[in-house]
């Protein structure tokens, strides 16, 4: 295979033998799964009804939905979704080793209280909450927002209480993280009213009203009057030498949100008003206060299925309804959003149900593949989730899984602390190169060539395929004892499977007549081709 190579990078050998230094005098942390889902958590009901409501949708379209995939690559799904990489060749071997009818169910729970979903998620979160910009360091800390973020998923805080302190909290950006929701949008000295009602229905209620913001919505409801009225909840929060504060008054004037009339070109007061469901917004407490009551309440259904539906999309690498911040009014027949909001609801909020909930559901255990072979029927069957949908990964998934596939240990929050230093900066220079999708992160894509040649020609895949001795690669090389389980691992290391018989006939022809030096070298060839194929790229 002809491709361009580097030197093996001194800082690779260095984290490795680090690694092996510290393994010894690292705590030990629990990585046992569950054999039961605890008591408060038992799904029946809620993944019954909506496996229940997609054979209705599949029977009216007449959809024969894919066959169950198998299990390792619900388990690469699972990873790629909650994680951002691909399972480890030691959780894969945990993984196989576990015989009872419901691991995957049992496994799913598992990762939901590993470290690295709360870190991964906290982000994918953060980036509808706050976009990813870092704004001005002395008055916004996104770093501490996301790892506050992180942290309220860990203690598996309910949701809505989560999104009442985003918009109520007051405090320091520092101290109290949850305020950089707000100063994310401070910028000439004060708040932007208008930035905060924009981003807040838009995350929290899956609903854009920016055009009301100039003028009425052309080609929906929303009035430009609705949208000033959420932008008034925000006219009384300001910045202070302890934080952000709600006041009614700044040197006995009264403070409030101020617009200018075009007509008269007076400036008039826009009094705190809500667009619909006004029996929910409390008459008394702060103005951000009734806002989050409001937009948390019980019957507000816009609250609980934009979490369904961004949380599906973030599961699935697409949302049931697109775009995920700009979604149609509910309607009067309940549909499968509601169906799984009032499942999240009736149970505290909790978001560690709701992905059980749909990762056990039939949809997300289906195959990708499908026997039909006529392109619009197909898409058809993709369109009401009768096939697991193909989806390009984003660019942190792409690179956590090279990093995960270099190497046959768990890189995660026991890994030592260089390893996971040496793994942030990467994956920051990598995201960067790659090209980050930001804020619209479940929007469609297409891949690039600049990506494909970067994943080809870049140092990086060169480095992780190199075979040295802590490598997955130089581990697999020297310590394979046939060509045959070479194979096997290298498969489970890169693509989560085993090759299939076509691919083992036409690999194996490459380690024949293969030894020392000769081999490790052919097995580097093989990985990084493996690196490199479309398959390693996709969700699927």
């Amino acid at each position: 295979m002809n491709r361009f190579r580097l030197p093996i990078l001194p800082l690779l050998v260095l984290t490795g033998v680090i690694v092996a230094v510290s393994w010894a005098a690292r705590s030990s942390v629990s990585r046992a799964i569950p054999t039961n889902l605890p008591r408060e958590m038992s799904l029946g009901n809620a993944i019954a009804e909506v496996d229940r409501k997609f054979d209705e949708e599949w029977s009216k379209f007449d959809l024969e939905p894919s066959a169950l995939a198998d299990d390792l690559t619900v388990f690469r799904r699972l990873s790629l979704a909650l994680h951002g990489t691909i399972p480890s060749l030691e959780e894969i071997r945990r993984f196989e080793s576990d015989d009872k009818p419901d691991r995957l169910t049992r496994w799913t729970l598992n990762r939901l209280r590993d470290r690295r979903f709360a870190d991964y998620f906290a982000e994918r979160l953060a980036r509808s909450f706050v976009g990813t910009e870092d704004g001005q360091f002395v008055l916004y800390r996104r770093d501490r927002f996301v790892n506050w973020l992180s942290q309220r998923l860990r203690e598996n805080e309910p949701y809505n209480e989560i999104v009442k302190r985003l918009i109520a909290t007051d405090g320091l950006w520092t101290g109290d993280p949850a305020t950089n929701f707000l100063t994310a949008a401070f910028s000439n000295d004060e708040f932007d009213e208008e930035k905060l009602a924009s981003r807040t229905v838009r995350a929290f209620l899956g609903q854009s009203m920016d055009c009301a913001q100039c003028h009425d919505h052309p080609f929906d409801k929303w009035t430009q009057p609705q949208f000033q009225g959420l932008a008034s909840f925000y006219g009384h929060t300001q910045l202070q030498f302890d934080g952000v504060r709600d006041f009614g008054f700044v040197d006995g004037e009264p403070l409030e949100y101020m617009i200018e009339d075009r007509e008269t070109l007076e400036q008039k007061t826009i009094s705190p008003a809500v667009p619909f469901g006004e029996e929910w917004l409390p008459a008394k407490g702060s103005r951000r206060d009734r806002l989050a009551a409001w937009i948390t309440h019980a019957e507000n259904r816009r609250f609980e299925r934009a979490i369904v539906n961004r949380v599906w999309g973030l599961l699935f690498g697409r949302p049931l309804v697109q775009p995920v911040d700009d979604m149609p009014d509910p309607s009067d027949e309940p549909d499968l959003l509601d169906i799984l909001g009032r499942d999240f609801r009736e149970h505290n909020y909790d978001l560690r149900r709701l992905i059980l909930t749909i990762t056990s559901s039939k949809p997300f255990r289906l195959a990708s593949t499908h026997s039909e072979t006529e392109a619009r029927r197909f898409w058809t069957h993709e369109e009401h989730s009768a096939v697991f949908p193909v989806t390009r990964l984003r660019p942190e998934q792409v690179i956590g899984s090279m990093l995960q596939a270099a190497s046959v240990k768990t890189i995660d929050q026991q890994s030592n602390l260089l390893v996971r230093t040496v793994r942030f900066f990467r994956e920051q220079d990598f995201v960067r190169d790659f090209g980050d999708a930001e804020g619209d992160e479940l929007a469609e894509r297409a891949g690039t060539v600049s990506q494909t040649l970067l994943r080809m020609n870049g140092n990086l895949p060169h480095e992780l395929t190199k075979a040295t001795p802590l490598s997955s690669v130089g581990r697999i090389a020297h310590s394979a004892g046939t060509n045959e389980e070479c194979l096997d691992v290298l498969f489970l290391v890169c693509l989560t499977r085993r090759p299939t018989e076509a691919e083992r006939t036409a690999m194996l022809a490459q380690l024949e007549g293969q030894y020392g030096n000769n081999r490790a070298r052919a097995v580097e060839d093989l990985a990084w081709a493996l690196l490199n194929c479309e398959e390693f790229s996709w969700n699927h």
